[in-house]
């Protein structure tokens, strides 16, 4: 298993996990590009989003519905960004689907 994204699904490297269930798993971006900067990962290795098919529906759904639970919990739901990437040339680092969930930023 050489796909980062899956040892740290399964703990064998460390990562800040702010939520988890059998299909997702949620920690913190090493690298920020926001004040909150999150990864929602899925379990299941899919390099990107052109690997998707009709049993993966489920899927994308509940990983938007995570991100709208912890805007909720994180008290951002007045504003927040969910990204995801397909394929190097769109910025795709890991080829393990995932997206980003950005928030934390404040109105001055």
């Amino acid at each position: 298993m050489t796909c980062i994204f899956c040892q740290i699904a399964v703990r064998r490297l460390p990562a800040d996990i702010l939520y988890e269930d059998d299909d997702l798993i949620v920690f913190k971006e090493v690298n920020p590009e926001a004040p909150i900067h999150l990864l929602i990962v899925s379990r299941v290795h899919i390099d990107t989003l052109n690997s998707l098919d009709e049993q993966s529906v489920g899927l994308m759904a509940k990983m938007v519905l995570v991100a709208k639970r912890i805007a909720e919990d994180l008290k951002t739901q007045s504003g927040y960004r969910l990204v995801i990437n397909c394929g190097r040339e769109a910025g795709q680092v890991v080829l393990h689907l995932h997206m980003h969930f950005m928030g934390g930023w404040r109105k001055k």
